[in-house]
C-alpha cells in the first residue's frame, strides 16, 4: 500500500505525456489486496497549497483502479483547478487516503454533534436536501473549530452555514494516509 503514491506519479507522468500509464492488474500484481473493493482520495498539493482533491467515499471499484482513475481525475478534472501539466506535477506532492467506510453518526442536535465528533479524525460527510459534502480528516489542520468545520462542509455542500444546526445526516469515516 505504501506505494500507491509512488504508482500514482508513474501513471499520471505517462498520462501527461500522452502514454496509456499504469493498468490496475500491475498493480494489482505487486500487492493482491488492491483487488479487493476500496475507496480513496487522490489529494495533489503544491508549495502546501492543494492543487487538486477527487476521491470516491464508497468501495466499488477494486481499489488499484479507485486509485489510478482518482489520481487522473484530481490532476485533470477537479473543477477548482487548471489541469495539472507535466511541468506542474514534478513541483507536485502526492497524497493517497485510504477511506474506512462511512458509519452512521447519530446525534441529537447540533450541540451533541459538535460535542462528539472528533478533530483530526473523523472525516465527514452531511447530507441534506438531496446535497452532500465531505472533508476529510486533514481538513481539521485548516478548520480546527467544530462549527467553523461543519459551517464551511455546508457551504461546500451548497447549504446555508448553518444547516449543521438543522438535523442533516451525517456519516463519519477514518483515513489511513500515505505520502510520497
Amino acid at each position: 500500500m505504501s506505494q500507491l503514491p509512488r504508482w500514482v506519479r508513474q501513471h499520471l507522468t505517462a498520462r501527461l505525456n500522452g502514454q496509456p500509464g499504469l493498468r490496475p492488474e500491475q498493480l494489482i500484481a505487486e500487492d493482491n489486496t488492491l483487488a479487493e473493493k476500496g475507496a480513496c482520495f487522490v489529494t495533489l498539493s503544491m508549495d502546501g497549497q492543494l492543487r487538486g482533491c477527487i476521491g470516491s467515499l464508497e468501495p466499488y471499484r477494486p481499489l488499484a483502479a479507485d486509485v489510478l482513475e482518482n489520481g487522473v481525475a484530481a490532476a485533470l478534472h477537479d473543477p477548482r483547478f487548471q489541469p495539472l501539466t507535466a511541468v506542474d506535477l514534478a513541483k507536485t506532492q502526492i497524497e493517497v487516503s485510504l477511506l474506512t467506510p462511512p458509519q452512521p453518526f447519530p446525534y441529537r442536535d447540533g450541540a451533541d454533534l459538535i460535542a462528539r465528533l472528533q478533530p483530526g479524525h473523523h472525516g465527514v460527510i452531511l447530507m441534506q436536501n438531496g446535497r452532500r459534502a465531505t472533508f476529510l480528516p486533514q481538513v481539521w489542520h485548516q478548520l480546527p473549530n467544530p462549527v467553523d468545520f461543519l459551517t464551511h462542509l455546508c457551504a461546500k455542500a451548497g447549504l446555508s452555514g448553518d444547516c449543521w444546526q438543522h438535523n442533516p445526516t451525517i456519516l463519519v469515516y477514518t483515513v489511513e494516509k500515505l505520502l510520497e
